[in-house]
């Protein structure tokens, strides 16, 4: 297994949640939401624990729910 994977296996997951419409946000917190992979109320995405998905998650966090995954 290259070294790359393998940091990759120890990183962390995040389950992101998206609990609030979309409609009437700003187009920036929209194309954030788009860029997490959210597209409607109750849908879930999984992502690595980085700095750019936290920073993301910080943008729109009134929009959405973040569970740490194991």
């Amino acid at each position: 297994m290259l070294k790359e994977e393998k940091d990759k296996s120890k990183m962390s997951q995040i389950m992101i949640k998206q609990v609030r419409s979309s409609i009437g946000i700003k187009p920036n917190q929209k194309a954030t939401l788009k860029a997490l992979g959210l597209r409607k109320i109750n849908h879930v995405k999984k992502h690595e624990d980085t700095a750019n998905i936290i920073g993301m998650i910080k943008k729109v966090s009134h929009l959405v729910t973040v569970e740490q995954v194991n």
